[in-house]
């Protein structure tokens, strides 16, 4: 990874992981399903103390301050997408983890508003797919927020109420559209990739190294507190040498980075709004998972970065940014009240690179989606066979062993 400057050393978080979570650990067999299984459950609940928590400096666990290339963007591009000047971002990285880097919320103020509302408002819209594609109708699901704004804006805290369309929402695709049932991406599965969100995740990737990365696929989870992500690693794009790109809006989540096999036992995190994470290099065929979403740590109903509005200095005129209607941002914060929405965005191909040739059998099941959420109890028979493939999500065939051993070699050796 191409990053200037030197790397220190600090303490920032993580006093060791609680007693129960690190006996679960020694256990051995499968120790990353152990500890998902751990900090999901409800009763009891999980200890949380002691998770990496990159936002509070305590004591113990080694944190590496990571440098970044402050030359590589100014602050007028910066400022278009909403950052901040790259010489007060906030980056870390991981002393057993090379290729992973952890951004503390460098928006500016107001701008994640912004950033929430495009992936509830905009980035749902067609020609984009999302999981209710799976049995409604691409009229049906033409304009979401519109067919839940109503219901939103009346929607009473804490009170049970019939869910609108936009709560029914697990996940879009953007780019090129990710294939749950094959894995794949297809060259005849594309729409255009939204701007403003290829803007941002080019400005990220340069500040980290990456300056000629291109977004073409992303991925938008939307989770509620009732939420999970299966472990899984992200192998479906064909260069591995462009990282991976995470942004997180709205409640904050649990995120567990494990080794390069799957039984390796993980290290658990926190992931609060306006965070980005980056995995390249060794760590971008990392196994991951979120087991839980959590409130914000402040206790409020939703985190004070998402109250700020924009300042004058921080919206210029020639940016894509318009500043969210107060109806727009009502709908969005009572959303956010108990949800979480995340960004993936990725480079599928290389410069050079072109899709293999597809058979027939291949074709025809790019027509399906897949759907691998765990979702609320309205779902129960749904989530009771997703979660028999939740745990079993890569352990594939021989062949499949041997694929992925050869991958993780190549982005080793180009890491070097």
């Amino acid at each position: 990874m191409e990053v200037a400057g030197s790397v220190v050393v600090v303490v920032v978080v993580v006093a060791g992981l609680p007693q129960m979570a690190a006996a679960l650990l020694e256990q051995g067999e499968d120790a990353f399903r152990r500890l998902f299984k751990y900090y999901k459950r409800r009763q009891p609940p999980p200890d949380f103390s002691g998770i990496v928590d990159f936002s509070r400096v305590q004591q113990s666990c080694k944190v590496l301050i990571t440098p970044l290339n402050v030359t590589s963007i100014s602050d007028k591009d910066a400022s278009k997408a909403g950052l901040k000047p790259v010489c007060k971002w906030k980056a870390y990285s991981l002393e057993d983890y090379p290729g992973f880097m952890f951004i503390s919320d460098p928006f500016l103020p107001g701008w994640q508003r912004y950033w929430a509302k495009q992936c509830l408002k905009i980035y749902p819209r067609k020609p984009n797919i999302c999981n209710l594609d799976l049995h409604m109708s691409p009229e049906e699901t033409k304009d979401l927020w519109e067919q839940s704004r109503e219901q939103l804006r009346l929607k009473s805290p804490g009170k049970r109420e019939v869910k609108s369309l936009l709560e029914k929402l697990r996940w879009v695709t953007l780019g090129y559209h990710y294939n749950w049932e094959t894995k794949k991406y297809s060259p005849d599965h594309y729409t255009a990739f939204p701007t403003d969100l290829a803007y941002l995740s080019e400005q990220v990737a340069a500040a980290c190294g990456f300056q000629q990365f291109k977004a073409e696929a992303g991925i938008l989870n939307y989770y509620h507190f009732d939420s999970s992500l299966g472990i899984h690693v992200d192998e479906s794009e064909l260069d591995y040498s462009k990282p991976l790109l995470s942004f997180s809006f709205g409640q904050s989540a649990v995120f567990l980075l494990g080794g390069l096999k799957r039984q390796d036992p993980p290290l658990p995190m926190f992931i609060h709004s306006g965070d980005i994470v980056i995995m390249s290099g060794r760590s971008r065929l990392l196994y991951h998972a979120v087991p839980r979403v959590v409130p914000n740590l402040e206790g409020k109903a939703i985190p004070s970065c998402l109250e700020q509005t924009t300042t004058r200095n921080s919206c210029s005129d020639d940016t894509n940014y318009r500043q969210s209607g107060e109806g727009d941002w009502e709908i969005c914060m009572k959303y956010l009240q108990d949800s979480r929405v995340n960004v993936t965005v990725r480079q599928v191909l290389g410069v050079g690179q072109s899709f293999p040739v597809e058979s027939d059998t291949e074709k025809k099941a790019d027509s399906k989606l897949y759907f691998y959420h765990q979702d609320s109890k309205e779902e129960s028979d749904t989530e009771k066979k997703a979660d028999s493939k939740l745990y079993s999500y890569h352990q594939d065939s021989k062949e499949n062993q041997h694929k992925r051993q050869k991958l993780i070699n190549e982005v080793v050796a180009k890491s070097l």
